[in-house]
């Protein structure tokens, strides 16, 4: 589940690879009814997130797949399909400005996406107006099972995963990288955060460095992360 930045609208997905979108009219206090079903998934659909400032959802799948959907004329649509990993996508995750995506994934990779208008810098192709989603870095290597989530720190930039090895890992942004081709270090690592799969992160929303975390081992964890000197 996931509330859209303006609290008016959730999200959910499961099993059943739909993705839906729940809302209530403006005289309604309590009754929530699905104003679209979105079927663009073939396989489950992992986990279900919204921009930071805009009504853009995106979600992740079995399919190996991540997909951006938006508003167009009373009804939600598919507007991108990022494609690259090479097993399930796990979770997904925006940046604090919402033009950069975080994806993570069975391959043992996280991708990072970044957003490029029509008539971009770069000269991006893009169809219409609609943005085109581009991966730009590929952090392999780190992880040895399934990372099972991300999490963008919207305070401080660093980027969390949560991984089947046990362990937690954060990723501090080169300042020196191009912002176009960015490089990621790994600035923290916990082989032991639990005694099994780390299932879920999450950093706190008001006091940089904080961050939790959750396993199979039934244990939620509280974490404290100091940027390296």
């Amino acid at each position: 589940l996931a509330w859209s930045p303006g609290g008016g609208l959730l999200a959910s997905c499961g099993g059943d690879r739909l993705v839906r979108i729940w809302g209530r009219e403006v005289d309604e206090e309590e009754e929530y009814e699905c104003v679209s079903v979105l079927n663009s998934h073939t396989q489950d659909v992992k986990h279900v997130v919204w921009h930071p400032n805009q009504e853009l959802l995106a979600s992740a799948s079995y399919d190996d797949t991540v997909k951006l959907y938006q508003e167009e004329e009373d009804d939600w649509v598919c507007c991108a399909t990022l494609e690259g990993h090479e097993s399930t996508v796990w979770s997904v995750a925006f940046d604090r400005g919402g033009e950069r995506l975080a994806s993570c994934s069975d391959d043992k990779t996280v991708r990072i996406w970044r957003q490029y208008k029509p008539g971009n810098e770069e000269g991006v192709a893009c169809s219409g107006t609609d943005p085109t989603w581009k991966c730009i870095c590929n952090l392999s290597g780190y992880h040895t099972r399934t990372i099972y989530d991300v999490a963008w720190c919207h305070l401080t930039g660093a980027l969390a995963t949560a991984c089947g090895d046990d362990a937690i890992r954060v990723f501090e942004e080169s300042a020196s990288s191009d912002p176009r081709q960015p490089t990621f270090s790994l600035t923290a690592h916990v082989p032991r955060a639990h005694s099994q799969d780390v299932n879920c992160v999450a950093w706190n929303p008001k006091e940089p460095g904080l961050l939790a975390s959750c396993s199979d081992d039934g244990e939620i964890a509280f974490w404290k992360y100091q940027r390296p000197e």
